[in-house]
């Protein structure tokens, strides 16, 4: 094929046109910026400059993504990618213990526990907005079970491990306790309503089940959790404090029930719904997580279809929060402060409950009409740790410091490290099983009504592919 001198020269025209509009663009993002930047630093002096907090969040936010991206772009043959999250959790690290980098990036413990409170709130809500009510009350009873069961064991059973290879006191046993049995709602969550609608599990409401109990689950164990660090840190009477902590959990249900309530009346309109559901995610964050699952799961009940505007919100909402979260607990961790037997025996803890929490919650699903590879779905799926960890991994360490007391330091400090070591070693284990796991072990429910068996594909790569529609 022949180009004749009028071709070349039109080539070399359209070249010169691309290469100026890009310059264009360039020139135009660097003075928006440079525009932006100095707005905000005429507002927020050296906030935003290295050492600022301001410059600490944006930072750690922007190399939080950047981690997130690449993580999830690496992929095994005929494995689903890694959950983001880890390349999130270890960017924050990696922020934190590289030399000069730890000084220029500060961010201000405050800000950083507010910002980890409403990510934790966006997950409930978003948990709350999936429910499905119908086969919520069919499975009721094993969703009761699957909640409490497998969290309040494997927290027992971390607890008195933890006093006898750790040396922890008997609250601070517990406080580790209920740290690591939560499951993670980051990990369960966004795969259980990927399922749900691609149709796996959908025909015995097994989506629905995880998304409910996963919720209870991670309200209990935060409950626990709370109950045990204000016990720890308290100098009242035990009892009373133990009965505070009771009432904190109806005075959550009955908020939620009436602002759930009030949401339910909202006139159909999707930018008040966004707005009212945008304020109670910031009035909830960190004092009322049991009320945001409540008021989420009846506005939604209100609304029915009418909801996905405000479900979208959410999910746009958690993007940008779950950097963030992931992050920040990451920056908690000092490596060269680390002993290696803490670690080692930290392992040695989280991988005795994760037995007991597998064994537990195959035998109260048993009863649940379920046959053995969903029961054994099930199992798998209730491994992955990560959002409650983020969530509370540093609570007690934060108020051990605001105490000033160096033995309770290093009791905050030690939790913190097992749920750090539990987001990294849980979170990949949890997502690639039910990656793996639920195309080849449930059923598939397709638009005629029909349910087929995914197992009965030859193609191992498209046995997952729907991952990452």
């Amino acid at each position: 094929m022949k180009f004749s001198a009028s071709d070349s020269s039109c080539v070399s025209s359209c070249i010169r046109h691309v290469n100026k509009g890009l310059l264009n663009l360039l020139i135009t993002k660097v003075c928006l910026f440079s525009l932006l930047f100095g707005v905000v630093w005429a507002i927020t002096g050296h906030e935003c400059l290295p050492g600022g907090n301001l410059f600490g969040i944006v930072v750690l936010f922007i190399c939080s993504v950047l981690g997130g991206k690449l993580v999830g772009m690496i992929q095994l043959p005929t494995l689903p990618p890694f959950p983001p999250l880890l390349g999130m959790l270890l960017a924050g690290l990696l922020l934190r213990n590289v030399p000069y980098v730890t000084d220029a990036v500060y961010i201000d413990t405050h800000w950083s526990a507010a910002l980890r409170n409403i990510a934790l709130s966006i997950i409930l809500t978003r948990a709350g907005l999936g429910l499905d009510p119908t086969a919520l009350r069919r499975l009721k009873a094993v969703c009761v079970r699957l909640a409490v069961g497998p969290c309040v064991l494997e927290a027992s059973v971390v607890a008195v491990v933890s006093h006898f290879l750790l040396g922890l006191p008997w609250i601070w046993c517990f406080i580790q306790g209920f740290v690591l049995a939560a499951v993670s709602p980051a990990v369960v969550v966004p795969s259980m309503l990927l399922l749900q609608r691609e149709g796996f599990g959908v025909e015995k409401g097994i989506p629905t089940l995880l998304l409910a109990a996963g919720s209870f689950d991670a309200i209990l164990a935060i409950t626990g959790f709370s109950t045990c660090l204000g016990v720890a840190f308290s100098t009242g009477s035990t009892w009373m404090n133990i009965l505070k902590g009771l009432l904190e959990v109806v005075g959550g249900v009955v908020a939620g029930l009436i602002l759930g309530l009030f949401l339910c009346c909202v006139p159909g309109n999707d930018q008040v719904r966004m707005l009212l559901s945008s304020f109670t995610l910031l009035v909830f964050s960190g004092a009322g997580s049991l009320s945001t699952l409540v008021l989420s799961f009846l506005a939604a009940l209100g609304w029915k279809t009418d909801k996905a505007p405000v479900a979208a919100m959410v999910g746009r909402s958690w993007d940008v929060f779950q950097p963030l979260l992931f992050g920040l607990i990451g920056a908690e961790i000092t490596i060269k402060s680390l002993s290696p037997s803490t670690v080692g025996l930290g392992l040695a803890c989280i991988s005795i409950g994760l037995v007991i929490r597998l064994l537990v919650t195959f035998l109260l699903v048993h009863f649940g009409g379920f046959n053995l590879k969903e029961k054994f779905f099930i199992s798998v799926a209730w491994l992955p740790k990560a959002t409650v960890q983020a969530a509370i991994g540093s609570k007690a360490l934060d108020l051990a410091r605001e105490e000033g007391d160096e033995t309770l330091i290093k009791f905050g400090l030690t939790v913190l490290t097992l749920a750090v070591i539990a987001i990294l070693t849980t979170a990949p284990i949890g997502a690639l099983g039910i990656g793996l796991a639920g195309p080849r072990l449930l059923a598939r429910q397709v638009e005629d009504g029909i349910f087929v068996d995914i197992r009965r594909s030859h193609d191992s790569k498209h046995q997952w592919d729907w991952s990452r529609k």
